[in-house]
């Protein structure tokens, strides 16, 4: 809390600063602005001018979008981080109209800019009828899959249906009888989190292919909050080696995952 505000500016201008998630970042830029600046005016100043626009909304979670736009913290400008906010989200939102000299600027300005993360970002799209139901896109590129070989994992944002949170896991796991490495996809259920007493989700995993420019189904099944985990260790039934050169499901060098829940 004893670093500048030069210090704190040069650290979260970085994308290698290592964090869980971006909203780690927000919320310690505010804690840090609270005890640096104790008025109020020259806190909200120091924040509009000069740590906000260091955060990367875009990879924040759905959840703490939620909770920064219902807020009523007179620290921030609300004005300011709802145009952020919106600012991050329409490129996902609208991608074909962001192309061009905008969707260059998007792609290439530091603010949209992925750093280390502990959890990967995910693109989520929700609906509440005609059931609750949840999608998840999930992006890998081929350098984050390889260094998964040969027992690593990718932890995904959670995410949350009915009130409890989800997750998933891209992991690389040997089989104990081939001794062959192989790309598996879990979903797991948070049990710390509230929600419905009892119910049953279906899932279902699929993978972009380059050939059809589809989502092609590769596992379906049902999962309740009484499991752990599901899933597959081999989603896509081929060795590692053959997954990790496969161009038709590395496009442009990224894996396309989605799951439906």
């Amino acid at each position: 809390m004893n670093i500048s505000l030069a210090g704190i500016e040069a650290v979260f201008s970085s994308t290698d600063v290592q964090v869980e998630t971006e909203d780690d970042i927000y919320y310690f830029m505010l804690d840090w602005a609270r005890a640096r600046y104790v008025e109020l005016e020259e806190r909200r100043k120091i924040l509009s001018s000069r740590l906000l626009p260091l955060v990367r909304f875009s990879h924040m979670t759905c959840v703490t979008l939620q909770e920064i736009l219902a807020s009523t913290d007179n620290d921030i400008d609300r004005e300011q981080v709802t145009h952020r906010i919106a600012e991050a989200l329409l490129p996902k939102a609208y991608p074909k109209q962001m192309e061009g000299a905008l969707a260059a600027e998007v792609t290439t300005c530091s603010r949209f800019a992925e750093r280390a993360y502990e959890y990967k970002p995910v693109k989520l799209i929700a609906f509440d009828q005609p059931c609750p139901q949840i999608i998840v896109y999930l992006d890998l590129t081929r350098e984050e899959c390889s260094k998964l070989f040969p027992s690593g994992r990718i932890c995904p944002h959670p995410f949350r249906l009915l009130g409890w949170g989800f997750y998933l896991m891209a992991t690389c796991e040997m089989d104990e009888q081939s001794k062959l490495c192989s790309f598996g996809l879990w979903l797991g259920v948070a049990k710390n989190m509230k929600g419905s007493s009892c119910f049953e989700v279906d899932y279902e995993f699929a993978a972009r292919k380059r050939s059809s420019g589809q989502f092609v189904r590769k596992l379906e099944g049902k999962i309740s909050i009484a499991d752990e985990t599901h899933g597959c260790s081999d989603l896509f039934g081929i060795p590692w080696s053959t997954f990790i050169a496969n161009d038709n499901l590395f496009i442009n060098g990224v894996l396309h995952l989605r799951a439906d829940l």
